[in-house]
């Protein structure tokens, strides 16, 4: 089956998408319901202590988990998220983060998926449960 979005408009989405800029997300796998991306560390992402900051992760799971429905309902049909949980499992220090979402059910109305973030060194750091309703 075919994606519904190809690699390079999920590129260029990440590129020119204002809210997805800064954090300089790079497409590591797209396949259908699936997104990987790769968070690269920045000094802006460290709390005061040194520990890259929560909402770095909920963003990554967040945007993941918008192209892996993108990969099933293309460009012109829009979901947005109406529910995310977190469990944030370990902490990452100056390093890239990877992030892969997963749809779990593309219904009429609402769409499940899950999302984990890990360290480069493949550590669990997050797990995420979202929930998107289509407009």
């Amino acid at each position: 089956m075919s994606l519904a979005i190809t690699v390079s408009q999920a590129e260029q989405l990440l590129r020119e998408t204002p809210f997805t800029q800064s954090y300089d997300f790079r497409l590591h796998l797209l396949s259908e319901g699936e997104c990987v991306l790769d968070v690269p560390f920045q000094q802006k992402f460290e709390r005061p202590d040194k520990i890259i900051n929560g909402s770095v992760y909920m963003t990554a799971a967040d945007v993941a988990m918008w192209l892996a429905i993108m990969t099933r309902l293309g460009m012109n049909e829009r979901a947005v998220t109406t529910d995310m949980h977190t469990s944030f499992l370990d902490g990452a220090i100056k390093e890239d983060i990877r992030c892969t979402a997963r749809v779990l059910k593309l219904g009429k109305r609402l769409i499940y998926g899950t999302a984990e973030c890990t360290s480069s060194r493949g550590k669990l750091l997050t797990t995420h449960t979202l929930t998107y309703i289509r407009l």
